[in-house]
């Protein structure tokens, strides 16, 4: 069962959120399939609750009708139902801050925000500034990914960090020596929060730039970090192939376990090898050599 958890890309902004609230018979089968579904038309946080889950998405990318498409897919197989809300605006940065949580990973890496203390032991100690764009660390698909890039040899090489979101994998891949390093992501607030943590860690060789992976034309890189979602990484893992350096790494995460395959097919498809995989709670970090 996928434990149900907040998905965060841009709950920090000021906006009315739709809430839809599901029973699910059963429960743990049941969401697991649903939440996929929802995850793919732009559904961004998921909450567990006693009969199933509760889901949230912008006011302005709520969809009725693509709604009803996705779960039509699910009706013939499990029993369902949900309740629709509006969340008005409030200041989710500030409610999300004050449980802000410093976050430790394999012993190594230390993700902190600015009010918290240091800590003795870690070899990266990362500050990252709590403006709610996706990437604090908190989420499976972050810690598997930092995981990953930890056991790599990134030393004086360049990398990628694909929809960037904090910029925490380019502060830490700084960190561990690559260079040079390029972030970018589609949002305003994550390109901005990049910049602001890339300051604040003093990773001083990472440049942001903000937009898409029309970006990496005739840009090339040894290593590339994509932490998106399945359509994005379908879409765009032509270009990553075209902008990865022979025997460079792509290591890709933001989808589900179940999602692997299709992705697997998808990169073999370009000439990519698939090195390994690591799932966590029902996430997915894949890692392909060109």
């Amino acid at each position: 069962m996928l434990p149900l958890q907040i998905h965060f890309n841009t709950y920090y902004k000021l906006s009315n959120y739709i809430e839809l609230e599901f029973t699910v018979e059963p429960k743990e089968q049941g969401s697991d399939v649903l939440i996929a579904q929802l995850s793919d038309i732009g559904f961004e946080s998921f909450i567990e609750n006693n009969s199933g889950f509760t889901a949230y998405i912008t006011e302005d990318s709520f969809d009725e009708t693509q709604v009803n498409i996705a779960l039509s897919l699910c009706k013939d197989f499990f029993k369902f139902s949900y309740e629709k809300k509006i969340i008005p605006q409030q200041n989710w940065n500030k409610e999300w801050e004050s449980n802000f949580q410093p976050i430790e990973i394999e012993g190594k890496c230390y993700i902190r925000a600015p009010f918290h203390e240091a800590k003795t032991g870690f070899i990266y100690d990362v500050i990252i500034e709590p403006k709610m764009s996706f990437g604090t660390g908190h989420h499976d698909t972050t810690q598997l990914m930092i995981g990953k890039l930890m056991s790599l040899d990134i030393k004086n090489k360049s990398l990628l960090d694909m929809g960037c979101g904090t910029g925490v994998l380019a502060i830490v891949a700084s960190m561990m020596g690559a260079n040079p390093i390029t972030a970018i992501d589609i949002d305003e607030w994550s390109y901005e929060n990049t910049i602001e943590n890339i300051q604040k860690n003093n990773s001083t060789n990472v440049s942001v730039f903000k937009g898409d992976a029309t970006l990496l034309k005739g840009k090339m890189f040894d290593t590339i970090l994509a932490n998106i979602n399945k359509n994005i990484l379908l879409r765009d893992m032509p270009i990553y192939f075209n902008s990865l350096e022979t025997k460079g790494n792509l290591v890709i995460s933001g989808f589900f376990e179940t999602d692997i395959n299709e992705l697997v097919k998808r990169a073999e498809e370009l000439g990519l090898k698939l090195e390994g995989k690591q799932v966590s709670n029902s996430w997915a970090t894949v890692h392909f050599i060109k």
